[in-house]
């Protein structure tokens, strides 16, 4: 079998922004807003990546405990529900894929007949993903996508074969990342994006203790952090900006009307940072926060709501021994279709 990656470039596109265009327009955007934000899709560089890893291995971070104890022991399950099909294994944002090769393991066992297309905006996670696994499990076929989701997966789509559907991995309650709202404009576009009848597996965080949440957002060890600030550190590399990174604080809180820890990085001092690559000057007060991140977290019946709404069936549903994640699979239903 073979491991390769694929940067989808103008002409994969069809003449739509690059990468680089993209987080400068976000970028832009963002910092011209009353409320500064920047997308915490921007995270996920090459130095940004190794600090999530580390985060995922912090004693305060629950999430990916628990999600890795689900994969673990639902994976058989899974494999299972999915195995008299061909299939693309799609995966949104893999990051190191440890938790996913629990998956891959059990899909191979079962003699699932497919390939596994990770997708990343980040060339360095997904070179280093990609390598990894040609070295522990060279039996496995692999086509990894540089690109973002959706442009991704239309690209795939083009070149899908017969009777192949795809099988979405959106895993690490990555959907909290966006409001309800958001959510649902999100998960519409993943609908539209694929074909009846293809599954998603999503990771939801549920709701909890408050103190364990903020334990999870503000490690004792300040990795997280470094996390956010390197956002600030990657525009100054990439966009040519002049950030004085020491002059920002990281926080995060929980909003208990929303349901969200929100993460963001504060201004310590009145200052003016310009962008070259943007050509634009950006002024702060002191104190002024730029919003980085929602985490947002689940009920059950939440869950329930947004596959309702947005155009799925719940097939299955997976969760950890403390009830604090859950792995969904759900059906894209579009009446009329075959």
């Amino acid at each position: 079998m073979s491991a390769t990656y694929k940067v989808l470039d103008h002409k994969d596109l069809s003449g739509l922004l690059g990468l680089k265009q993209t987080f400068a327009l976000d970028v832009l955007v963002g910092l011209s807003e009353p409320r500064k934000t920047i997308s915490s899709k921007y995270f996920y560089d090459e130095e940004g990546s190794k600090l999530f890893q580390q985060i995922m291995h912090l004693p305060e971070y629950y999430l990916t405990r628990c999600e890795f104890e689900i994969l673990e022991r639902s994976g058989p399950a899974i494999a299972d529900f999915v195995s008299n099909q061909k299939w693309n294994l799609v995966e949104l944002g893999p990051g190191d894929g440890l938790k996913t090769n629990l998956l891959l393991m059990q899909f191979l066992h079962k003699q699932v007949d497919f390939q596994y297309v990770p997708i990343d905006i980040s060339e360095s996670a997904l070179q280093n993903l990609v390598n990894n696994l040609q070295n522990q499990i060279p039996r496995l076929e692999v086509r990894g996508l540089v690109s973002d989701y959706f442009n991704g997966l239309k690209w795939l789509n083009k070149l899908k074969g017969p009777n192949r559907k795809n099988f979405v991995l959106f895993l690490g309650s990555n959907i909290g990342n966006f409001n309800y709202s958001r959510a649902r404009v999100f998960l519409r576009s993943l609908w539209s994006s694929l074909n009846h009848d293809d599954l998603v597996l999503i990771g939801f965080d549920l709701k909890k203790d408050i103190n364990l949440m903020l334990a999870a957002y503000n490690d004792s060890q300040g990795i997280t952090a470094r996390f956010n600030l390197n956002l600030l550190t990657r525009i100054n590399r990439e966009l040519a900006g002049n950030f004085d990174v020491s002059r920002f604080q990281h926080f995060a809180n929980y909003d208990v009307f929303s349901g969200a820890m929100e993460s963001y990085l504060v201004s310590q001092a009145q200052q003016k940072v310009f962008v070259e690559e943007i050509g634009q000057t950006f002024s702060f007060l002191p104190w002024e926060p730029i919003h980085t991140e929602y985490s947002y977290k689940f009920l059950q019946s939440d869950i329930e709501a947004l596959a309702a709404e947005t155009g799925y069936l719940v097939e299955k549903e997976f969760y950890d021994s403390h009830r604090y994640f859950s792995d969904c699979i759900w059906r894209v239903h579009k009446p009329g279709k075959v």
